[in-house]
């Protein structure tokens, strides 16, 4: 089981930082992935932490993807955001650890609730 929790509503600019505590299995071994669905648009990749970490050109510099293994969690530190930002953000575990985590949503086997995330212009 994975749960997201961090989101909210915040100003052009600002920060949030998302967490996603995992449950029920050791996720070390995983690959975990940060994806987000804008109303009336797919669900897009944003990160992904196997034994290193990949960005959505989008992000790059502005979001860092971190786990803590000892914790079974994994966060999403999210800077300068903008209002296109807007969305609902998924925290997901592959169970392949991948060097670099797959841009795939069908490559996860296991998906968090979601986390509203609300930049304002």
């Amino acid at each position: 089981q994975l749960v997201e929790s961090g989101g909210g509503l915040v100003q052009a600019g600002g920060s949030l930082r998302l967490s996603c505590a995992a449950s029920g299995r050791t996720f070390s071994s995983y690959t975990m992935g940060w994806f987000r669905q804008a109303p009336g648009k797919e669900r897009a990749f944003v990160a992904a932490f196997g034994s290193s970490s990949t960005y959505a050109g989008s992000v790059k510099g502005r979001f860092t993807i971190s786990r803590d293994n000892a914790k079974n969690t994994v966060y999403l530190q999210m800077n300068s955001l903008k209002p296109e930002d807007t969305a609902v953000y998924y925290c997901a575990a592959d169970k392949t650890l991948w060097v670099l985590g797959k841009a795939s949503a069908n490559a996860y086997e296991y998906w968090g609730q979601g986390t509203q995330v609300t930049v304002s212009s």
